[in-house]
């Protein structure tokens, strides 16, 4: 109870604070500073009425969420599509994939905030992707009746024990789901400490993401941009307690003298700029794909300053790292790497994706490196040794087909709940 009363008490005074973190926010990427009184209450003009609702917070969780909403649509064909965010990359993300909803961020937890929320949309149900877990969000949908589901559910070790100590105030929520979807028996263990109700284990919707049409005519127009050289794309680089991990590549590819392209791509669009200046300061021949031009023949480095083209980026190159994992992040998306047909390399921080890092790592279909010279003796090998090459992409198609389904399968148990 106490812990409740302090999570109220917080969120009467908070708005003041957040609003002034996303002013700071904003001043790197203006995109913070649109669409504020959609975060903090205001009545939402002409909201779409009882909608199939996903709330995916940003950019990743966005992209897990295509296959299962297709799915879901499939089910629901009648029912309108709310997709609801917290961060610029994420709507931007759900405005090009879901052309046919309704996008918005999703109001800061504030009680009367979320009951504005839902009683203007009145969702027919809705489904936080990942571990998106909000106190008041999940009280208020089991008071106006709206079955939420928690779907791609994952817990890390550490969430866990940060849960644990707020247990009081997150079991009760946790208890109101009608469904939790996780990705993992250990993830689902962990949900289930936490007071996570009607818990089952789906594969990861990751697994399911294909990438569409316009990925691959994207694709054939970089590498005409970059002609017959051979790619090495480092995507999701992160910038992470003071570390900049495209720095530490950078140095490391200092180290390499062949004809082969290396491709940054900053995790966020504020370390463009940076990513750019940092190659240039190392000695590096640098271009920007923003700039549209052939990649000259002496080009060493090509900074990926684009948001929403990473499928196009992998499905262009000949080997990839996986960024977030050189630095203590927990690494990003793997499986969209593997899913391109990709040899793929990440570092020793995993925890994000631990499951997926262990089986693509014990099937052949990517390996771990220790640090930045350890990526850049592997990349060099795989480079020359192009057998070896193929059979590691070949073991990452295979994986990944071994996998796909979670979508399906967590559309066809929510359909089970919400139609009975």
């Amino acid at each position: 109870m106490l812990l409740k009363i302090l999570y109220t008490i917080l969120w009467q005074i908070a708005p003041p604070f957040i609003r002034r973190y996303l002013n700071k926010r904003a001043q790197r990427q203006p995109a913070y500073a649109a669409h504020w009184d959609e975060r903090f209450g205001k009545p939402f003009a002409d909201p779409v009425q009882r909608p199939i609702w996903i709330h995916a917070v940003s950019l990743g969780e966005t992209r897990a969420a295509r296959p299962l909403v297709e799915a879901l649509r499939r089910r629901f064909p009648d029912s309108p599509l709310l997709l609801t965010q917290m961060t610029p990359t994420g709507r931007a993300a759900a405005e090009a994939l879901f052309p046919e909803a309704q996008c918005r961020y999703l109001p800061y937890d504030r009680a009367d905030w979320v009951r504005q929320f839902l009683q203007e949309h009145r969702p027919r149900f809705g489904v936080l992707m990942e571990t998106e877990i909000w106190p008041n969000l999940m009280a208020g949908c089991s008071a106006e009746g709206v079955p939420l589901f928690l779907a791609n559910a994952r817990l890390s070790e550490s969430s866990q024990r940060g849960y644990l100590k707020a247990r009081s105030l997150i079991a009760p929520a946790m208890q109101t789901l009608a469904g939790c979807f996780a990705q993992t028996e250990a993830d689902a263990g962990r949900l289930k400490s936490i007071g996570a109700a009607n818990v089952q284990v789906c594969s990861n919707t990751k697994y399911d993401i294909v990438p569409d049409k316009d990925m691959h005519t994207l694709a054939a127009g970089f590498r005409r941009l970059i002609g017959k050289r051979q790619v090495v794309v480092c995507a999701s680089t992160r910038f992470y307690k003071g570390e900049d991990e495209a720095e530490i590549l950078l140095k490391a590819w200092q180290d390499y003298h062949g004809d082969a392209l290396l491709v940054i791509v900053p995790r966020h669009p504020e370390r463009f700029q940076t990513a750019c200046d940092t190659a240039r300061s190392l000695g590096f021949k640098v271009q920007r794909r923003s700039s549209g031009e052939h990649i000259a023949a002496d080009t060493q480095v090509w900074i990926g300053d684009s948001m929403g083209e990473l499928a196009a980026y992998y499905l262009s190159a000949d080997i990839a790292f996986v960024g977030g994992s050189l630095v203590d992040s927990g690494c990003q998306n793997i499986i969209e790497a593997v899913a391109c047909g990709l040899p793929t390399l990440f570092g020793p921080s995993t925890y994000n994706f631990a499951q997926a890092c262990a089986e693509a790592q014990a099937v052949g279909a990517a390996k771990q490196v220790s640090d930045a010279q350890t990526w850049l003796a592997q990349t060099r090998r795989w480079l020359e040794h192009e057998n070896e090459r193929r059979q590691t992409a070949a073991n990452a198609q295979h994986w990944i087909a071994g996998r796909q389904g979670g979508s399906e399968q967590t559309a066809a148990e929510i359909a089970k709940i919400i139609v009975k």
